[in-house]
């Protein structure tokens, strides 16, 4: 066996035969036809030539433009409408579509659930990007999101007195001040992990009697800050309240190492 052939052996290729030509070819990864159909549409949109509101063709005649039967085409618009670039606004007629960033981060969600992330993978990451969106956030907050902020604090005050889960008021708490940022790309950013952690607290706040109202008074000093625009008020008491979880899970003696479940994340997708 020449070297050349013990090199191809190691990648798994079988040796040439005499007179092959020296080239070799790996045969080609061909993606399904309806595939191809939905690349070609998510293209149209992303380039912009198909815009939001802009109605699709219909499965017929989509079929004819792009040389495939109909059922490959109907199968490529189901890929799409699954990805949210494409909506039925009335009848069974489909328009192109921006997707929402909740169903954006939702499906973000789920991926990190299936990479198994744990909690704390995501503590470090919202370790970083609470306390920074707190200060971004008392910048840039109009008083419509301050009055949802006091009225969040007010619900879960009450639901601690009545002895209830305040984990979604706590998602929503966080999430009004995620999007008061006013960035899109922060909100994505934070969004999928947030929807994994809070909820994924829920263990901790039943086992510590203490914990709900810790929350509550971290919440508040949080909403002082940013009612008097201050930045650093702000930061600081998100950056308590975030190490807050990590030392109430400690206390709780849960495992911080094992894949969280989807706790809230159904629920969260059902209030959308």
């Amino acid at each position: 066996m020449t070297a050349d052939d013990a090199a191809r052996a190691a990648l798994g290729e079988r040796p040439r035969k005499a007179g092959e030509e020296g080239m070799s070819l790996r045969k080609l990864a061909v993606a399904p036809t309806y595939r191809v159909v939905a690349e070609t549409i998510e293209r149209e949109i992303m380039e912009g030539r198909l815009k939001p509101g802009d109605r699709l063709p219909s499965e017929t005649a989509l079929a004819d433009q792009l040389g495939v039967n109909r059922s490959t085409a109907r199968e490529g618009l189901r890929l799409l409408e699954q990805t949210g670039l494409v909506e039925r606004k009335s009848g069974r007629r489909l328009h192109a579509a921006v997707p929402g960033h909740q169903e954006l981060s939702s499906r973000a969600s789920r991926a990190l659930l299936l990479q198994q992330v744990t909690f704390i993978d995501l503590h470090q990451l919202l370790m970083v990007l609470e306390p920074s969106a707190a200060a971004l956030a008392a910048r840039a907050i109009e008083e419509t999101d301050l009055r949802h902020l006091e009225d969040n604090v007010e619900r879960t005050e009450e639901a601690v007195a009545r002895g209830e889960s305040v984990t979604q008021l706590d998602l929503e708490f966080h999430d009004i001040i995620g999007a008061a940022v006013g960035n899109p790309a922060w909100l994505m950013a934070r969004e999928p992990a947030a929807n994994l952690m809070f909820p994924a607290a829920d263990p901790m706040m039943n086992a510590l009697p203490q914990a709900p109202k810790r929350l509550v008074d971290a919440h508040r000093e949080i909403l002082n800050g940013l009612k008097r625009r201050d930045a650093d008020h702000a930061e600081l008491w998100m950056r308590k309240h975030i190490v807050d979880f990590k030392r109430g899970y400690e206390l709780a003696k849960l495992e911080m190492d094992q894949p969280v479940r989807a706790a809230g994340l159904w629920s969260k997708d059902q209030d959308q």
